[in-house]
């Protein structure tokens, strides 16, 4: 975010200065692009991204567990195709260039999306089991007593 607010102020800079930089407008874009991939990614990894977190502490057991492993297959289902489509155009975008900066191959500014999309994959494996687990809920009711659900899977631990 440093370097995108870096490039926006120095080009800005120049153009105030009417001395216009060529390429700050599309090496910003670009790294907007990957600033937000990567966040997205980072949110999954911090389990901070878009959620229904109420709906799943006021469900129990096996309707949690299913609507959890739905929505974690929905979300890597839809991040494998685009990676996958990531891919593929990455294969059409071989042999082009940036047009402000002709020596930097377009695949490099495009390698974002199936780079994001895994690291995005990645996120969800690796804290699926931090959601799952986290099915016990500590509830406050009148008079201040605390009241713990627990899972009867958790009993049998």
């Amino acid at each position: 975010m440093a370097v995108l607010a870096a490039v926006v102020v120095v080009g800005v800079i120049f153009r105030k200065s009417g001395a216009s930089l060529i390429w700050y407008d599309e090496v910003a874009s670009i790294l907007l692009a990957w600033l937000t991939y990567y966040g997205a990614a980072l949110a999954a990894l911090n389990r901070a991204h878009i959620g229904m977190p109420t709906l799943l502490d006021r469900l129990r057991g096996f309707s949690r567990t299913a609507l959890v492993l739905f929505g974690e297959v929905c979300t890597i289902s839809f991040f494998v195709v685009l990676a996958w489509a990531g891919v593929r155009v990455l294969a059409v975008l071989g042999g082009t260039s940036l047009v402000s900066l002709p020596s930097v191959p377009m695949s490099l500014a495009q390698s974002v999306i199936p780079i994001g999309a895994v690291l995005f994959i990645a996120a969800q494996l690796l804290t699926i089991g931090d959601v799952l687990g986290s099915a016990k809920r500590t509830d406050t009711i009148a008079g201040g007593q605390t009241l713990v659900a627990v899972d009867s899977e958790d009993v049998d631990r």
